[in-house]
């Protein structure tokens, strides 16, 4: 099983942070008591790190994720404070019918398209789980926290991206 505490993640050593780094987190509606959750990590860790231009848009449900933030982007793109990254938060919960494998494949695979045609990075935060004792062990139990995962993601492909750049 992947456990964050065999990773790196957690290592904030990305070199020079970008402070002014406008950062968008798309969260769903649904579950709401566990994205707040996840919302609150992502926000914690922006705080402790300095980043203060973060915006919060809400879109009905996981599969709206994508569109919401491809949307999100073509009104932004040119301005100067336009998104140097997405963050995506949702939580689908397994149920009874195979509704769960539907949104759980097309959130991922609008995220992954996402990260392969916007110029900035979609951080997938969005947990596909069997039951609410799975999406409490990752926000806050034996799983870590993938609100604050998400929020240090966010923040080393910005500086992976800006590095680029420099060069």
């Amino acid at each position: 099983m992947a456990e964050v505490s065999n990773s790196k993640l957690l290592q904030v050593d990305t070199g020079i942070l970008k402070k002014d780094a406008c950062i968008v987190i798309v969260r769903t509606e649904w579950n709401a008591a566990i994205i707040d959750e996840l919302e609150k990590g992502c926000l914690r860790v922006f705080e402790q790190q300095g980043v203060k231009n973060v915006s919060i848009v809400n879109v009905p449900g996981a599969f709206e994720i994508p569109f919401g933030i491809k949307s999100y982007w073509d009104a932004n793109k040119y301005r100067d404070d336009r998104p140097d990254a997405f963050i995506a938060l949702g939580c689908v919960l397994r149920g009874d019918t195979p509704h769960f494998e539907y949104v759980c494949q097309g959130v991922t695979q609008g995220v992954t398209q996402l990260n392969l045609t916007l110029p900035v990075p979609t951080i997938f935060g969005v947990l596909t789980v069997d039951n609410q004792q799975q999406a409490d062990e990752r926000i806050g139990g034996k799983h870590g926290h993938k609100g604050e995962e998400a929020a240090i993601t966010a923040i080393k492909m910005i500086a992976l991206v800006n590095s680029f750049h420099k060069k």
